[in-house]
């Protein structure tokens, strides 16, 4: 499905959780690595209150403060695919599907989307360009935030030939269909857009619409803020034919593209602090030589964070599986490894995005709890906290928790709840 290759395990398990929804069931060891460079259904949430003042162009009080986001249960159906702007303003799809009883084959599935505009005290519904769906089709459209009122949404089970999209940029007022396809490049990523990829080298020349392991090469595309185009970046960073972009920019400007060293085919990390113009690339003290799936890199406070993700050998099979954990002190020029998974050590996997926090914190979410370390990710023990998705947004670490409730952060350690689409708990 265009915008859902390599979706990891979770993303795939909220997307299961909204069909069900519209259908209505109810050891550590380390080392260092070399750099080079390029050129060119839950109950219900507690809400928080106001955590102070809303910061300037934002909803964040006191620095460090996480932003004050309001809820809105009865928003009808269930929320996914949520996204902010850094000043605030934020969109997310909703599936509010309706069945007659005893056949469910016979009802149907709205879209709509909830918009929060900037400086708002709370969300709006608007219509979205998505028509209805059966609900035993479920619902597989994307939503991706393009900056303050912007947003592009895409069907999903589409290939780029025949697959739709549209734009807004006046907050779900008015929507603009837009072409799929990748045309032209560009040779800076702007302020708001959206790193993705597409296909340079399909495998085969009658592949046919692509999954992610029928493409012999991919490239970094840009999806542009502008019009909500894309437009595949003039100069990527040599990383092997598979690059995995983290979507948004880090809150220090930095944009992270994990893969292979192609000198050594080991697991490696490039980033860009100048938008895309070049890049500088790390290869990770992995504990194999085996390909791995994709690195997820988190910048923090005090250091870079790298959980190299992919098969374990050994142990239970897992979901989201998370091989090594690896710490960079100096913005990503070398790295060492932290904590290596075995066939019992916890946390073994991770959903999303590892957490810096002050002071050699790390939070990681696991499938069934959460774990956080103090000292860097040398060793790690039960938080106590439930769990959830975690991805980086503009505005900040955006945690999906249950079925209507999230949570907002900026320093990786104070959060801030809020719940949306809570009215289906109910039915």
């Amino acid at each position: 499905m265009r915008g859902f290759r390599g979706v990891t395990g979770a993303v795939m398990a909220l997307m299961l959780a909204v069909v069900a929804a519209c259908a209505g069931v109810g050891a550590r060891d380390g080392g260092t690595g070399p750099s080079r460079s390029s050129g060119p259904g839950a109950p219900r949430p507690e809400v928080s209150g106001p955590t102070g003042p809303p910061g300037e162009g934002g909803r964040g009080g006191a620095a460090g403060a996480p932003p004050r986001i309001p809820s809105a249960e009865g928003l009808p159906g269930w929320s996914h695919s949520p996204g902010f702007a850094a000043d605030g303003s934020g969109f997310a799809l909703l599936a509010d599907c309706v069945q007659n009883a005893g056949a469910p084959e016979s009802g149907f599935c709205r879209q709509p989307v909830a918009v929060l505009d900037r400086g708002a005290k709370g969300w709006v519904l608007r219509r979205s360009p998505l028509p209805e769906t059966a609900p035993m089709d479920g619902v597989s459209a994307d939503l991706k935030v393009l900056g303050p009122g912007r947003a592009l949404i895409e069907e999903g089970g589409a290939s780029p030939e025949t697959g739709r999209a549209w734009f807004t940029r006046d907050g779900g007022r008015t929507w603009r269909r837009v072409d799929t396809r990748t045309s032209g490049t560009t040779p800076v990523i702007p302020a708001g857009a959206v790193l993705t990829t597409d296909c340079a080298e399909p495998s085969s020349p009658s592949s046919g619409p692509l999954a992610r392991d029928e493409c012999a090469r991919e490239r970094l595309v840009v999806i542009d803020p502008e019009d909500g185009r894309r437009r595949a970046l003039a100069q990527g960073p040599p990383i092997g034919p598979g690059p995995r972009p983290a979507g948004v920019a880090e809150p220090d400007g930095s944009w992270w593209v994990s893969g292979t060293d192609p000198l050594s085919g080991r697991a490696a990390v490039a980033v860009s602090r100048d938008r895309g113009r070049s890049w500088s690339i790390g290869q990770l003290p992995s504990p194999t030589t085996a390909p791995g799936w994709y690195t997820a890199v988190a910048v923090g406070q005090d250091a870079v964070y790298a959980a190299e993700m992919g098969e374990l050998k050994g142990g239970n099979p897992v979901k989201n599986p998370m091989r090594a954990l690896h710490r960079s002190l100096d913005g990503g020029r070398t790295w060492e490894r932290m904590w290596t998974t075995g066939p019992v050590h916890e946390p073994r996997t991770l959903q999303g995005l590892p957490v810096p926090g002050p002071g050699g914190r790390v939070l990681i979410t696991a499938e069934d709890r959460e774990f956080v370390s103090v000292d860097g990710g040398r060793s790690f023990r039960p938080s106590g906290e439930g769990t959830g998705f975690i991805r980086r947004t503009p505005l900040g670490l955006l945690r999906s928790g249950s079925a209507c409730g999230y949570a907002i952060s900026v320093d990786g350690e104070r959060w801030s709840t809020f719940a949306l689409a809570c009215a289906s708990d109910q039915r």
